[in-house]
């Protein structure tokens, strides 16, 4: 490999995050898997190794200057420079390009070319970035916060490899085929379950816990910062290394043999792991022989399978919002053992029948007897209920649906698909109107308006500019008030609060929502979560949530009007609360509990705040204080056996004025 003066810090120098960089290699061997996701915190190397892989990977073959990065043989038909006279090809850098979560749909997809336009030469295509990533890797980093209209744009060239670009009088398709890294950070939100599949490998990484390597790594950090240029010089050899490496594996790559037993052992994985996708057992087939030619091996073994299924599986078998997602390593070594002796087993019959024939009848039966047994005693890892108190969730049905009827001033900057956001700033462009000052120029809508009006003399005044219209979905921040005092505790009726919010977070968890909780019982209230996209932690903070004491309802109120206010920069709020209304702790000493909570919905009320009130009061007598506190704040008033109900879908006005 030509020494690269690369200001990367070196893949080679990364140093505790081995299935990281496995992971990277196995895409770099074989680019049709579709790429890894690098799942982690804050500060453990995602960026820096995925950044590094460019460095070490072989060179392709490309025309000099092609923004479709063609190859000599097959060029583009959109391509000037590729239609050329004298174009050559040669060998260059694979491309790395980075897409921003700020970016739009023409720079993503490519637009008209309307510099060429001006001057008159035609509607000609400029190139996006899917054009410039093709045939090498796309890389977006927190990609779980890229917009929805980016992420549908990625599904489809994903899906077909092909880019498809409709718009502004253009008709034009070409190969979009790349390599997709993402990283994310849980604690911001998961991605959307169709993008999450289309990641062929993931990766969890975590901070090394071994305090000598998490030394080496500042050691190694701090001497690439002091000087980026020496300390990749002095890691070339190792770089060079792997480059060579990398090239034999792809050469490798077609020889490698995965047999039918292999393929066998893929799927009962699969199916073991109740794993939805039959992309699964296609990348899991592509990873096992990528290691294998990364290993320098043409022959598939068990153990490539094991690793394959540590990288392929555990994004692939979650099946539910709340589940963690994960591989029970126990149960992974307990299936690859049994495929071992019974291959073992196989083996064994077929020199007996090459032999003497029929004696092995009995043996095969009492071994598969045994396991039986083995997989019968296997220990149920059932938890037991807290003592005191601490309720599980009862059954919540299918999740309710809640939509906020917008108002002019929601959903213009956020991202997610609750609230309609009329005039977004992303979205789907839907039409173009006359603006002399516009904020989103509609290059087509202004170019025509020019031409129909002089067509002799093409000149674009002020008078032709246009306004692109875009539509798109908003999300909201639903902040969830849940009474977790004595009175509800005492008839175990947490239980089903718990299933109301956990389905009412599934609702969340599809729609990108960002999510608070505050619980009140004994002397106050407190914040179990502040404004989050992670719905997994609010999910984690209920079912750990203690109940009994008294009910101070006012300080709960006054606590939501605080969180609302700290979160004016976060999307549009929708409040949940859930009690009974059965105030007993004031605010001020000798205060009266109801007054100050009817107080503090009248505030609530002022500010506009869309809500919704769970009556939880039980018995035959009933004070009916849920219904007056919805009354004030201006809210929909349900039980919770009415927001059980299947296929509800709730309609919350929102009211004018700002939060």
């Amino acid at each position: 490999m030509d020494k690269m003066r690369s200001t990367n810090f070196p893949f080679a120098a990364v140093v505790g995050q081995p299935k990281l960089q496995t992971a990277l290699l196995l895409c770099a061997v074989d680019p049709s898997m579709g790429g890894v996701l690098i799942r982690g915190d804050k500060g453990t190397a995602k960026s820096t190794a995925a950044r590094a892989l460019a460095d070490i990977l072989p060179r392709i073959d490309r025309v000099a200057g092609c923004a479709f990065n063609c190859t000599g043989a097959a060029p583009s038909e959109h391509c000037e420079v590729c239609r050329a006279d004298g174009a050559t090809a040669g060998l260059t850098a694979v491309p790395f390009v980075t897409l921003p979560l700020g970016a739009t749909e023409d720079r993503v997809l490519g637009s008209l070319d309307v510099a060429s336009a001006l001057r008159g030469g035609g509607k000609l295509f400029q190139a996006g970035l899917l054009a410039s990533a093709h045939r090498g890797i796309l890389y977006i980093d927190e990609v779980n916060l890229l917009a929805d209209h980016l992420v549908d744009v990625l599904l489809d060239v994903a899906a077909m490899g092909v880019n498809s670009v409709q718009r502004e009088g253009l008709s034009i398709r070409h190969p979009a085929r790349f390599t997709l890294i993402g990283t994310m950070n849980l604690e911001e939100g998961d991605l959307r379950p169709q993008l999450l599949d289309r990641f062929a490998l993931m990766v969890e990484v975590a901070a090394p816990r071994d305090k000598a390597v998490r030394s080496e790594v500042v050691r190694r950090r701090i001497a690439y910062e002091a000087d980026p240029l020496a300390y990749a010089a002095a890691w070339q050899r190792q770089q060079d290394a792997l480059n060579a490496q990398l090239a034999t594996a792809q050469a490798l790559l077609p020889q490698v043999e995965l047999d039918d037993a292999m393929l066998d052992l893929i799927s009962h994985l699969c199916c073991e792991f109740e794993v939805a996708s039959l992309r699964a057992d296609i990348v899991m087939h592509k990873a096992a022989r990528a290691l294998a030619a990364l290993d320098g091996r043409l022959k598939v073994t068990p153990a490539d399978l094991r690793s394959a299924a540590e990288l392929v599986l555990p994004h692939r078998r979650r099946r539910k919002p709340f589940e963690q997602p994960g591989l029970d390593q126990d149960k992974l070594d307990d299936l690859m053992n049994q495929a071992q002796k019974q291959a073992e087993q196989q083996e064994q019959q077929e020199q007996q029948a090459q032999g003497q024939g029929d004696d092995s009848s009995d043996g095969e039966a009492e071994d598969e007897h045994d396991h039986d047994d083995e997989a019968a005693r296997s220990p149920a890892n059932d938890e037991q209920e807290q003592a005191e108190q601490l309720f599980a969730s009862g059954a919540s049905g299918a999740a309710p649906h809640l939509t906020v009827a917008a108002s002019s001033s929601i959903g213009r900057n956020a991202m997610g698909r609750r609230s309609d956001a009329a005039n977004a700033v992303r979205g789907r462009v839907v039409r173009a109107v006359p603006d002399e000052n516009p904020s989103s120029l509609a290059v087509g809508a202004t170019l025509r308006s020019a031409a129909l009006r002089d067509p002799g003399n093409f000149n674009v005044t002020k008078a032709d500019l246009h306004q692109q219209i875009r539509v798109g979905k908003s999300a909201n921040l639903i902040l969830f008030v849940v009474d977790a005092s004595g009175s509800m505790a005492a008839q175990r009726r947490m239980e089903a609060v718990k299933g109301t919010v956990l389905a009412l977070l599934t609702d969340a968890y599809q729609r990108r929502d960002e999510v608070a909780v505050i619980s009140f019982r004994g002397q106050s209230a407190q914040l179990l979560l502040a404004p989050t996209r992670s719905v997994e932690r609010a999910e984690q903070g209920l079912s750990q949530l203690p109940t009994g004491g008294r009910t101070p309802l006012p300080h709960a109120m006054q606590l939501a009007l605080e969180t609302l206010g700290r979160g004016a920069n976060h999307a549009p709020p929708l409040l949940v609360l859930l009690t009974d209304g059965k105030a007993n702790v004031a605010l001020a000493e000798g205060g009266d509990p109801w007054r100050e909570t009817l107080a503090m919905a009248e505030l609530l009320a002022e500010r506009g705040v869309p809500a919704l009130v769970l009556d939880t009061e039980t018995g035959y007598l009933k004070l009916g204080r849920a219904a007056q506190l919805a009354q004030t704040l201006g809210a929909e008033c349900l039980t919770l056996e009415q927001l059980s109900a299947d296929n509800l879908v709730l309609t919350i006005r929102a009211r004018l004025g700002a939060v």
